[in-house]
């Protein structure tokens, strides 16, 4: 083997996602042809992988008596590659692409993060629902899925740069087509609630910061309106401990009460730090609250397990609704909210109810 062919293959063994094995022949008739200019990328890009490789997949992702080999391979295609095939392959018909899969893949996936998240977190502002639902099935986290199934190394795409209407498609984009298109075939070839079976045992088992989703720019003030809403008492600030007041290093712990009941706590090195953490801490521990586990139930649930349409196949299942939470207070600006506002009253040395 000459020097050329030899850099040839360390170049497709680098960048082909099959064994040089499988192919029928190598290297390729146009790598030793002086007629043309060979890219050795793109002919990579091309090869499909064998179907030992998709075989793999599916029983690695407990899907190999459910989906086979050649939806597998559809589902691992990238839309961006069919500009590419149809330019060095013209005359083969063009391969299977996962487009449709992922538009429905990920319907799916908002709708079973949705639900999920309405149903456990009742009480979780639509801002903070919205980042969470994308922290669970977003880009990224389908990305994530893909290399944990051990699916990036069938993916057949290729890079486009962007243009006047749509983007540049990268290698997380077409990647994280692939966990979408196979909740798609897994709800098409199985039923709705495998399918969200599917969906939370691969995105919404993970374990998602929620809390540091839910900022405040006023805690304080947030805190007065959401216990004005609820009927309650309005919050006081008192000091439960202290240590180090006159060192160079105090430390406060301020607890917020309504009533006689304590609705957070939090420390600082001043009263006010410690008061903005407490009532951070109140608002948290409401918005946060938390359904039971055994007591979660989301409508997708009530769907027959049977093979076709979702409306007419079956029987329909049970569904009782849980309570609807209370959303998130929105701030008056101006003035011009409807509540009035009593004056706040912040924890002061003079006026501090220790505990």
């Amino acid at each position: 083997m000459g020097h050329a062919q030899k850099r040839l293959a360390s170049t497709a063994a680098r960048l082909a996602s099959v064994p040089l094995s499988s192919l029928k022949s190598f290297p390729p008739k146009q790598a030793t042809s002086s007629e043309a200019i060979f890219n050795a990328e793109h002919w990579s890009t091309l090869q499909p992988p064998p179907t030992s490789a998709f075989s793999a997949l599916a029983h690695r992702i407990g899907l190999g008596n459910a989906i086979g080999p050649s939806d597998l391979q559809q589902a691992c295609t990238h839309p961006s590659i069919l500009p590419l095939h149809a330019q060095h392959r013209p005359t083969d018909p063009p391969p299977a692409v996962n487009g449709n899969l992922d538009a429905l893949g990920n319907s799916l996936l908002g709708l079973f993060a949705t639900e999920h998240l309405n149903a456990t977190y009742p009480h979780l502002p639509t801002r903070a629902l919205k980042a969470a639902v994308s922290a669970y099935v977003g880009p990224l986290t389908c990305a994530s899925v893909a290399k944990e199934m051990g699916a990036a190394s069938l993916l057949r795409w290729h890079r486009t740069p962007p243009t006047s209407t749509r983007p540049a498609i990268m290698h997380t984009d077409a990647l994280s087509s692939i966990p979408r298109a196979l909740t798609a075939l897994v709800y098409q070839h199985r039923s709705l609630p495998t399918a969200r079976t599917f969906a939370q045992s691969f995105f919404l088992s993970r374990e998602v910061n929620l809390r540091s989703m839910l900022k405040f720019r006023d805690p304080k003030m947030n805190l007065v309106e959401t216990v004005h809403k609820f009927g309650r008492e309005r919050p006081v600030s008192r000091l439960l401990k202290e240590t180090g007041r006159f060192s160079n290093s105090p430390v406060f712990v301020v607890g917020i009460f309504s009533g006689a009941d304590k609705l957070g706590e939090g420390f600082g090195s001043s009263l006010k730090m410690a008061e903005y953490r407490a009532a951070e801490d109140s608002l948290h521990r409401l918005y946060l609250t938390q359904t039971p586990p055994h007591l979660v139930r989301v409508p997708t649930s009530t769907f027959p397990l049977t093979q076709g349409d979702v409306f007419t196949a079956g029987e329909e299942g049970a569904y009782v609704p849980g309570e609807l939470g209370e959303t998130e207070v929105l701030l008056g600006s101006a003035g011009r909210s409807s509540i009035v506002q009593p004056k706040r009253q912040s924890v002061s040395e003079e006026e501090v109810e220790e505990l």
